[in-house]
């Protein structure tokens, strides 16, 4: 029982850097999302040739500016759809991992009944607590990246209609990661590696 557990440690300390890897995205898709909410409140000035002033005199300079925006903004879209691939090679990845811890604790002659699940050697979590803790990982990192895919399709949407107000609160949901409540998971890895907090 309790190599299983040190099994499921060693499984935990993956899902750890695996959660390392999503903080670096979210940064990273922060940053992209900030960036094309930028170019799309731009677009509505740049359409405006009464905006451009003494360039005026330029031939097709608000055609150019725009034209060259809207790449811009390509670049970042397809970017920021390269980044949502890897989140969700994160959340494959939990699930991989929740996926073999269970079929460890069903699979072959070792099958556990569930009394041996709830099972606790002094302060080392439970067999049950483990699988709750990776499949609650798991839930919730694929709930934020479904939340993250919808974000991003509604910015490909908001950038024939800008509205700042849509924009900003659209933001503000990237930011919150609301679906990963911080307190929960450091709960879950406190659980699991309560010995070694001790």
């Amino acid at each position: 029982m309790e190599s299983m557990i040190k099994k499921f440690q060693q499984r935990f300390k993956k899902v750890q850097r695996e959660m390392e890897r999503w903080e670096e995205l979210q940064s990273r898709l922060l940053s992209q999302f900030r960036n094309a909410s930028a170019i799309i409140q731009r677009l509505q000035v740049l359409k405006d040739i009464k905006n451009y002033g003494s360039l005026n005199c330029v031939d097709g300079i608000g055609d150019e500016v725009l034209m060259r925006q809207m790449a811009s903004l390509q670049k970042i879209l397809i970017l920021m759809n390269k980044t949502l691939e890897e989140f969700h090679s994160i959340t494959l990845s939990l699930g991989k991992i929740h996926r073999d811890a269970r079929q460890m604790v069903e699979g072959g002659s070792n099958q556990l009944c569930v009394k041996k699940l709830q099972l606790r050697i002094g302060v080392k979590p439970t067999l049950a607590d483990c699988l709750d803790g990776l499949m609650l990982l798991h839930e919730m990192h694929q709930s934020e990246y479904h939340l993250k895919t919808s974000l991003v399709s509604a910015l490909s949407v908001l950038t024939l209609k800008p509205n700042p107000g849509d924009l900003s609160a659209l933001q503000q949901l990237l930011v919150d990661q609301p679906n990963i409540p911080i307190e929960e998971v450091q709960n879950i890895f406190n659980i699991i590696f309560a010995e070694e907090i001790s």
